[in-house]
């Protein structure tokens, strides 16, 4: 007879389990713009983790499906605007494919740390605490492969209008994350182990609430301020737009002329912002000669650039002076958006899609980051601002201020402009910096580095903003911890898994 533990049963039957799993994404989706009602991602993480409690790999794959495919096809709807179901279905089953394969570790970690570790602790500490390092692993995972990867559905990124935001500006948005999936992990394992008897065993989830909610925000040091207009043009900047020659350039000048006169540092015109490459054609560049000078500052602006057969996606810093000595080059352009990956195979499945696609971007190596009269100002491009390398390598460099540039022409009356938003909101409370978030069609905000919003822009409508905006100085913890937390999380929730599989190995229950 052997005194093992009992071999671990699923929490519901599969059937309640895939329930769960849809209801999860339902719940999910619901926490990001547009709805943004961010406490419900506590409830969605809730049902998901009860949904692998207990199974084996298979039934964790197919619950997973259910909520990854269900989840990235409501919050990425977007994809379908212009181009149809077939763009948006395969990024939704792509991605919940992989969502399933990185759910089927926290479906074993529940099978084997119980086994492992059987005290009431390590069921209300150690556990809680490896799933949410998983979890982690999972958002990293996705965040990364393939094609760089498409870290658009951080659980930390849904709190952009949660008290507990300022919690990623000491641990990072990963940090934020894990915390969360702790406290829910640990509350399920509290009901589980029926501790409503023995108070003080929830002394651990009390105080961890305390800190999601009464985190301050990482000090950094205000240092001046700049005084930058932003314009949003309104033009015809989407990939089917119909155009006649020089119409982007044309309303983001007529945009930017109410600022003539005015006393301004820096002027930002948005991503896609100039008809084609000024370097190439003398009227654009003269155009954008004759602004800068008439608005008494650099003007940075974005087209697609050529040098020699390589294409890029570039941000300039164009002066009165008919040149651009600083440039940068976005990082991560978009797979099956910027560039097509094995085109030939892609090609041979979906020929008219992928001929939509001719220009080939190539990623941008330098540094992202531009100096206006001493004061370095961080720089990301539409997408790039979900990679954290990018952020991290601005702020590092010395930015006291970030300019995100996009164009979100192509997904117009949906939610992924207010999505993005959300995004450059975290990173203006990860980093501890004002960030100016200008689009071409909207919506654009100057945000603090609380993340209160100091103006804003209606998406569809052409205006400017131009404020006082502050400056600062000062590593978060967020930027310097991040990164380094990120891969304990990584590593350890596997390490932590191998350590219950092998000790667990031991039990007479199977241990997949």
């Amino acid at each position: 007879m052997s005194d093992s533990p009992a071999r671990p049963r699923p929490l519901l039957p599969l059937w309640a389990a895939v329930l769960s799993a849809a209801g999860a994404a339902v719940l999910m989706h619901l926490s990001y713009p547009g709805a943004a009602v961010w406490i419900l991602a506590f409830p969605a993480t809730a049902l998901l983790l009860l949904s692998v409690i207990g199974r084996r790999a298979g039934g964790a794959l197919l619950v997973g499906l259910v909520y990854g495919i269900l989840f990235f096809a409501l919050l990425v709807s977007w994809t379908s605007r212009y181009l149809g179901p077939i763009p948006w279905g395969a990024l939704s089953v792509v991605e919940g494919g992989l969502t399933a394969l990185a759910i089927v570790p926290l479906a074993l970690a529940y099978r084997w740390l119980p086994q492992a570790f059987s005290g009431p602790t390590a069921r209300l500490v150690l556990l809680p605490s490896v799933v949410a390092a998983l979890w982690v692993g999972r958002e990293l995972f996705l965040g990364n492969w393939p094609y760089g990867g498409f870290p658009w559905a951080g659980l930390g990124m849904s709190q952009a209008e949660s008290p507990l935001a300022p919690v990623s500006s000491w641990v990072g948005v990963s940090g934020l994350s894990f915390l969360m999936v702790l406290l829910v992990a640990m509350l399920i394992e509290a009901v589980r182990l029926r501790l409503w008897n023995r108070p003080l065993r929830f002394v651990v989830p009390a105080a961890l609430v305390l800190v999601l909610l009464f985190t301050p925000l990482f000090p950094t040091a205000p240092s001046g301020s700049m005084r930058i207009a932003a314009v949003q043009g309104n033009g015809p900047t989407g990939y089917f737009d119909d155009r006649e020659p020089f119409a982007v350039i044309d309303a983001q000048t007529a945009a930017t002329e109410p600022l003539y006169g005015e006393d301004v540092d820096l002027l930002v015109w948005p991503e896609g912002s100039l008809d084609a490459d000024p370097f190439e054609y003398g009227a654009l560049a003269r155009r954008m000669s004759y602004v800068s000078a008439r608005i008494g500052a650099p003007l940075l602006a974005n087209a697609a650039t050529g040098r020699g057969d390589l294409f890029y996606n570039t941000s300039m810093l164009w002066t009165s002076e008919g040149s651009a000595d600083q440039i940068h080059d976005k990082r991560h352009p978009v797979p099956f958006g910027e560039y097509v990956p094995d085109r030939a195979f892609y090609n041979a499945i979906v020929p008219d899609l992928i001929g939509l696609i001719g220009r080939e971007y190539t990623p941008g190596t330098n540094p992202p980051i531009v100096d206006i009269d001493g004061v370095k100002v961080g720089l990301a491009i539409c997408f790039d601002v979900i990679y954290d390398d990018l952020i991290h390598e601005g702020v590092q460099d010395g930015a006291q201020v970030l300019v995100f540039q996009t164009n979100n022409a192509d997904f117009r009356g949906t939610d992924e402009n207010l999505q993005q938003l959300a995004f450059a909101r975290m990173r203006a409370i990860e980093t501890g910096r004002s960030v100016v978030n200008v689009s071409t069609v909207g919506t654009s905000q100057i945000i603090r580095a609380d993340g209160s919003t100091v103006t804003s822009l209606d998406a569809d409508e052409a205006g400017a903003m131009l404020e006082d905006v502050e400056l600062r100085t000062g590593l978060t913890g967020g930027v310097v911890v991040g990164p380094w937390l990120q891969q304990l999380l990584l590593w350890g929730g596997l390490g932590a898994l191998v350590v219950g599989w092998w000790r667990a190995r031991r039990s007479q229950a199977p241990i997949f």
